[in-house]
């Protein structure tokens, strides 16, 4: 996508004043990252006012993305990174061999943004059945898996102990949750068996841990679901662009605002003040 004048002008139409642009889905070399995020910080640095970058991390190799985010927070200022839910083998990252990312998100206090992507080969089966193709195809990404594996993936970072030997750690996840909120209520007092010597339960990792966009998810329902299960302050204002239009997300804003489910001062900071304190960065009014 361009990040010139008609980015710009496509977000001026929608209202949007700073945008965080990340990277497609794949698994990339460390060379293929570095050349990514230099050309971001290039163009973030030259609008910083209305562009800012999360790091494309190689999680195929842990250590080099670790050393990789430090290297695009220091050198490029960039708040954070952004990587895929699950490695294109299928490999979540509950696994202790991931967690040098994390350690080190943790330590230099900056988010990581778990994003949905595409279903390994080996699951394509479940989502097949008496259908076409394309709606196993629809059901394995934005019509369902997305959303349900990455759900699980966060249940699997807890129950690992994760949140545990990294109790700073931040993490952010889009499309108003990934359907956890609606299930929360069930998940937490189940969860208390799952791993009984846990010291921070998965209610406490959910309260302090997490941050939830809307990220292409411009309808009220969930929404009400959101602010019932997420504190205020944890919610974040995100349009999914370019899959999602800037000006949809300006009409859900200004549906909410109407809708009086939330106040002025939260609508506010759901907008931006949210993401100006957990990313460290400046919106221009």
């Amino acid at each position: 996508m361009s990040l010139n004048q008609p980015r710009l002008k496509d977000m001026d139409a929608g209202g949007v004043s700073l945008q965080i642009l990340s990277h497609g889905p794949l698994d990339a070399t460390l060379e293929a990252c570095r050349l990514a995020n230099d050309e971001l910080a290039e163009a973030c640095k030259a609008r910083p006012s209305r562009l800012a970058g999360f790091a494309m991390l190689p999680m195929t190799h842990p250590e080099e993305a670790a050393d990789e985010l430090e290297r695009c927070v220091k050198e490029h200022k960039f708040p954070g990174a952004l990587i895929n839910n699950h490695l294109t083998d299928g490999a979540f990252y509950d696994d202790p061999k991931f967690w040098p990312v994390f350690a080190r998100a943790e330590k230099l206090d900056v988010p990581i943004y778990f994003h949905p992507t595409f279903a390994a080969d080996e699951w394509m089966p479940k989502y097949k059945g008496n259908y076409s193709n394309q709606a196993a195809v629809s059901m394995s990404i934005a019509g369902w898996g997305w959303h349900s594996e990455t759900a699980l993936h966060m249940l699997k970072l807890w129950a690992s102990g994760l949140f545990d030997k990294h109790p700073k750690l931040k993490v952010i996840i889009g499309h108003m949750g990934e359907m956890l909120p609606f299930q929360l209520d069930r998940i937490f007092p189940m969860s208390k068996r799952w791993a009984p010597d846990m010291k921070r339960d998965l209610k406490t990792v959910w309260d302090e841990n997490f941050w939830i966009t809307t990220s292409g998810m411009f309808s009220l329902a969930p929404l009400a679901c959101l602010i019932k299960m997420v504190r205020m302050e944890r919610i974040l204002y995100s349009v999914d662009y370019p899959f999602a239009e800037n000006e949809t997300g300006l009409k859900f804003i200004e549906e909410v605002e109407k809708s009086k489910m939330v106040s002025e001062q939260d609508l506010e900071a759901i907008c931006y003040k949210n993401a100006e304190k957990l990313l460290g960065v400046k919106v221009q009014q």
